[in-house]
């Protein structure tokens, strides 16, 4: 059902009022819809898989690797660590004025959240940051991507079945419909798409001072080595990242950059792995999808026209069908119109230096991409790609398979977005850390603290100071000292227990 302003005001606020109630900080009631929401994903998983190969063309294999299976790893995951991290966690930093004090973390849902999702990955990049929501206590509203309309069909229906319909809501329709969400009051706003639409969201969320999370993307720079041992699967696995969902992927290698007769030896080979991957003509592949609508198409043959000159590899569309193959354009430079933005399609530039040192300059000349993929066997070339390059995250020799590690946070830095999530750091992004001190009355404290109290004298300035100064207490681990004084004790008793039994018998 489409919404009007008066149907969306009504669903944020009855949402709101559901929060209210205190329904979804019962942990029983979490583990219960992540349950659910597992078992409506697993119960209805072939209507999925074709809802993604209607609205993308994207193969049940791919789907299902790339959306379904770590979605899956992700529930499980909180269903197993939920009651971790719902407990108090205690801290054991301490001084002189609260040694006899308690102090812990209490994690608390932040209430209503606002979860809008772009058409790329439908799936996962709508349900992951809901499980976060689940599993932290917050209602949420979930706003799916008109571009993918038979999934955000298939959402809406199937969702209120097996979730709670008061705590979970789907709100589908255009552009517009965001933007009447967005004039609404959330607790947070959890955003995954472009920079552009990034920014829009951002300004919107500064009306009631919003928090917000920001998926974003960018220019990902994937840079070969000339110093790999297995050059040819390096390849291999450099083509096959660009060529997964049509390299409408926001992680995806957006260009690559080697030195010149690294590009020379790279292109020899990409041939005859896209025959590998799909036979004779890609066109008629049922693994190599079409681009996901006429817009989408027209931005790509933009780009490619804008540099056609430097193709050696594709570039041969079909705007009826909306083919566009795999396309490798060489020697381009950072000047060129195809490196003015973020590509996210098939298109693959290659940029050559003829250093490392002009390779990680000109990364960091340009604004900070969401990943960084380093192909090397030197230890020392990732590392300075590590420590002198900065991105939400980096990967050596390998493409998206962090996206599986559910205790590696996943986000982006600087253009590329900011915050993060995924297992541990989905509960803390979807929380607040409330800090909390239980302050005890005793003799002791109130003969330390007198020294807070007017009149102030520097005598009583230099106590108090020296009160709550950093000392040998915060490097004290009281457990293991008091194991060591039970010990002690322990030890002492025994040895008075043998000395009272050996003078027992002398007499």
């Amino acid at each position: 059902m489409k919404m009007n302003e008066s149907t969306i005001e009504m669903i944020v606020w009855k949402t709101r009022q559901t929060f209210n109630t205190d329904r979804t900080k019962n942990i029983q009631f979490r583990i219960k819809q992540l349950k659910q929401l597992r078992k409506c994903l697993t119960e209805n998983y072939d209507q999925f898989m074709d809802a993604l190969l209607a609205d993308l063309d994207k193969p049940k294999a791919e789907a299902s690797g790339t959306e379904m299976l770590p979605l899956l790893n992700d529930i499980d995951y909180q269903l197993k660590y939920i009651h971790y991290h719902t407990r108090v966690h205690y801290t054991k930093t301490k001084h002189l004025t609260n040694i006899f004090d308690s102090t812990y973390v209490h994690y608390e849902p932040l209430g209503v959240v606002l979860i809008i999702s772009p058409w790329n990955y439908p799936l996962t990049l709508s349900i992951r940051p809901l499980v976060g929501a689940i599993a932290a206590g917050n209602c949420a509203i979930l706003k799916p991507s008109e571009f993918a309309p038979n999934y955000e069909r298939l959402l809406a229906e199937l969702l209120p079945k097996y979730l709670d319909p008061e705590c979970y809501r789907v709100v589908t329709g255009d552009a517009s419909v965001s933007s009447r969400l967005l004039e609404n009051h959330f607790d947070l706003i959890f955003f995954t798409g472009s920079p552009s639409i990034g920014k829009i969201v951002y300004r919107a969320a500064t009306k009631f001072l919003t928090p917000c999370v920001m998926e974003l993307g960018g220019k990902n720079p994937a840079y070969l080595d000339n110093n790999v041992n297995d050059f040819y699967e390096t390849a291999k696995r450099i083509i096959w990242a660009k060529c997964i969902n049509k390299g409408q992927v926001c992680i995806a290698p957006d260009y690559l950059i080697c030195m010149k007769k690294v590009q020379d030896q790279f292109i020899k080979l990409v041939p005859g792995f896209l025959k590998e991957f799909y036979g004779n003509d890609a066109s008629k592949s049922p693994f190599y999808g079409r681009i996901v609508n006429r817009k989408n198409f027209e931005h790509l043959r933009i780009l490619l026209e804008s540099n056609k000159e430097k193709v050696v590899i594709g570039g041969n569309i079909d705007v009826q069908t909306g083919f566009f193959p795999l396309t490798i354009m060489a020697n381009v430079t950072f000047s060129d119109p195809i490196m003015q933005k973020e590509i996210f399609g098939p298109i693959l530039p290659i940029v050559t230096v003829e250093s490392l040192d002009e390779a990680l300059t000109l990364i960091r000349q340009n604004e900070k991409p969401l990943a960084i993929n380093v192909y090397t066997d030197n230890d020392n070339v990732f590392k300075r790609f590590q420590n002198e390059t900065s991105s939400g995250t980096i990967v050596k020799n390998d493409h998206f398979f962090n996206l599986h590690a559910n205790l590696l946070p996943f986000g982006g830095v600087g253009n590329s977005g900011f915050g993060n999530y995924y297992g541990p750091y989905s509960f803390r992004t979807f929380s607040h850390a409330k800090s909390v001190m239980i302050k005890r009355h005793n003799f002791i404290t109130n003969i330390l603290m007198k020294k807070r109290y007017p009149p102030y004298s520097d005598s009583n300035l230099r106590i108090f100071s020296f009160l709550l100064a950093r000392n040998f207490i915060d490097d004290i681990d009281f457990c293991q000292t008091f194991r060591y004084l039970l010990t002690f004790i322990t030890g002492i008793l025994i040895t008075l227990f043998i000395v009272w039994i050996l003078s027992m018998k002398v007499e």
